[in-house]
């Protein structure tokens, strides 16, 4: 498989801390790689960089074979879907609202077509039709998270980033999104890059891991491989091994 995300040498530093350092990944079309690691280990930071909300010092990243500095940041924002964690839906606008908004901003003068896409991913991340004319604060949180999901694919893009989306749900409902996630994983193909600070999460929902120490990557393969031969001590602690 080809790879969709680069990073080459990347470092980053915040006054005397350095974040990130030197690091080179590179992530497949279609893999679903979650990112697990010590509090304050650069996994946020990565991940912001690929959508360009965060600027590395120095390297670069490189997303579908362009160098993301030479790239329009509205643009490339438009085509990759991103989640965090409460969702953080617009309260003004209903959920039919939230989840086509940017598919209005692309598909301006094609209404039908954007009222399919809210309806296929309404139905995709388990959100009943009659929930499409409430107000966010009408909605469970669960509710809201589903249609955080949902409002981040409505653009059919083919990249998603989600910074720890299931963080503030309860753990039926945690369990229930995972479930939902890995399905639109496996129907999809989408390339999603998914930070949490929970090792079962991460091991569950991975087609490939990515352990994080101190801004450097300790280890990046399957859960089963990870499992069997833990790289690090750290990595061993860290699974219970």
């Amino acid at each position: 498989m080809s790879a969709v995300i680069e990073f080459q040498n990347i470092s980053k530093i915040y006054g005397e801390q350095k974040v990130i350092d030197s690091l080179n990944l590179e992530i497949a079309d279609g893999e679903f790689v979650t990112v697990i690691g010590s509090s304050g280990c650069g996994k946020t930071t990565l991940l912001k960089m690929i959508n360009g909300l965060i600027t590395q010092t120095s390297g670069d990243v490189v997303v579908h074979g362009k160098n993301i500095k030479d790239m329009d940041m509205i643009q490339l924002r438009r085509n990759i879907g991103y989640a965090i964690q409460g969702s953080v839906l617009f309260p003004h606008l209903t959920v039919e609202q939230n989840i086509a908004y940017v598919p209005n901003l692309l598909n301006k003068r094609e209404k039908e077509k954007t009222r399919r896409a809210v309806k296929k991913w309404m139905e995709i991340v388990g959100l009943e039709e009659e929930l499409l004319s409430r107000y966010p604060s009408e909605l469970s949180g669960g509710q809201q998270q589903r249609v955080g999901i949902a409002r981040a694919l409505a653009a059919s893009p083919d990249i998603l980033l989600m910074d720890e989306p299931f963080g503030a749900v309860d753990e039926i409902t945690r369990k229930q999104l995972q479930d939902e996630l890995k399905k639109i994983h496996q129907k999809t193909k989408i390339t999603i890059l998914f930070v949490t600070h929970d090792i079962t999460e991460a091991m569950k929902l991975g087609t490939r891991v990515l352990v994080m120490d101190r801004g450097t990557i300790l280890q990046y393969d399957s859960p089963e491989r990870i499992q069997q031969q833990p790289a690090t001590e750290f990595v061993r602690r860290l699974i219970g091994g």
